[in-house]
């Protein structure tokens, strides 16, 4: 009986052993080759491998002022005190607008003097017109005639003289009160203001009142030292970064170099023309100004967005097609904004994945 309980155990136990044998899982093929993804092609982005000037780039410290070529600077039209200034520092202002109001001696003096001028010429036309009938009827002599129309004529231009003067000085922007109005000649913002209500206007003065600016182009001046002159030229490649907008870049070049130096600072003024159709920068905005110089030699040079730092190390995805992708290491020379010098590891006309590579990194790196 025993013997027949042992048989039966033996069976069962190599039943069980049969089967798990059978229904084990064959092991992963390691060596599959991977194939990039419809999905993943539409995740990545590549750029080329490019044979470049190695960049040296300068930082300076730079300050945003208006485009002195787009502005228009508003002055007086004639002495007086200022009783209205209607607009401050920064305001939107429109074609027209009023800026300030401003009371004039001179003014007063002008309506005064036109209004003398007035009963001058009616007087004149008065004599002239009887020394005509007089003439007519024979009674004068043609010589009184002329001098009453010369007269006449005299007065005339006195009068265009006078409103000449009040044209100039405002027309219909005036009053015989003395007042005139200063306006706005274009539409833009008061980038400066220099008069206040109160403020009295020499006739020596000559300065202006306010500066309009439309502020669609700024200017941003930078200071550079002495050591770092021969790094600049005009025609340079610039990145602006205002301390206003963190992570924000303007792009540009240098637009002018100083021939001399600011004797107090003892630093040359560069200056960068940028675009600001958005407005956001502002006259007088601190920023970094950095400054490519590219006339060194010449290195591979690839996106710095396609580096894959990985201990220490670091590396590229070669993409030739959808099927044939490797990883590369390569030796970096420097990085400069978005390009990294290189010395090996890759070579011109090769394409890399710079966008998503590290996910294909894994996959290729077997992690």
């Amino acid at each position: 009986m025993k013997s027949k309980y042992f048989i039966a155990a033996v069976l069962a136990g190599f039943t069980v052993l049969t089967s798990c044998s059978e229904h084990k899982e064959q092991p992963a093929d390691t060596n599959k080759k991977f194939i990039l993804s419809d999905t993943m092609r539409h995740m990545i982005e590549l750029d080329t491998v490019r044979d470049c000037n190695i960049s040296d780039e300068l930082s300076l410290s730079g300050v945003v002022a208006f485009n002195d070529n787009n502005v228009v600077k508003v002055f007086p039209r004639s002495s007086g005190q200022v009783t209205e200034a209607k607009v401050s520092l920064g305001d939107k202002v429109t074609k027209g607008q009023v800026l300030a109001i401003i009371h004039s001696a001179d003014v007063a003096g002008n309506y005064s003097d036109l209004s003398s001028a007035n009963a001058d010429l009616s007087i004149a036309k008065r004599q002239m017109d009887n020394a005509e009938s007089l003439y007519k009827s024979g009674i004068s002599s043609e010589k009184e005639y002329n001098e009453a129309k010369q007269n006449y004529e005299k007065a005339l231009a006195a009068k265009g003289k006078i409103q000449s003067v009040i044209s100039i000085n405002g027309g219909g922007k005036t009053n015989a009160g003395g007042e005139y109005v200063v306006t706005a000649p274009i539409d833009g913002y008061v980038v400066e203001k220099k008069v206040t209500a109160g403020s009295f206007i020499r006739p020596d003065m000559g300065d202006n009142l306010f500066t309009i600016s439309d502020l669609k182009s700024i200017w941003v001046y930078a200071n550079v030292y002495e050591a770092d002159i021969s790094k600049i030229k005009e025609g340079y490649p610039v990145q602006v970064l205002p301390l206003s907008y963190p992570g924000k870049v303007f792009t540009g070049k240098v637009d002018k170099v100083s021939e001399v130096l600011d004797p107090q600072s003892k630093a040359m003024k560069v200056r960068i023309n940028l675009d600001n159709k958005d407005m956001l920068l502002k006259p007088d905005m601190f920023a970094k100004v950095l400054v490519e110089n590219e006339e060194g030699a010449k290195a591979i040079c690839i996106p710095t967005s396609s580096l894959i730092p990985e201990e220490g190390k670091n590396y590229v995805v070669v993409y030739k097609n959808d099927s044939d992708l490797k990883v590369a290491q390569v030796e970096v020379i420097k990085t400069v904004g978005p390009r990294t010098f290189i010395q090996s590891g890759v070579t011109v006309g090769d394409r890399l994945i710079s966008k998503n590579q590290i996910l294909i990194f894994n996959q290729l790196s077997g992690q």
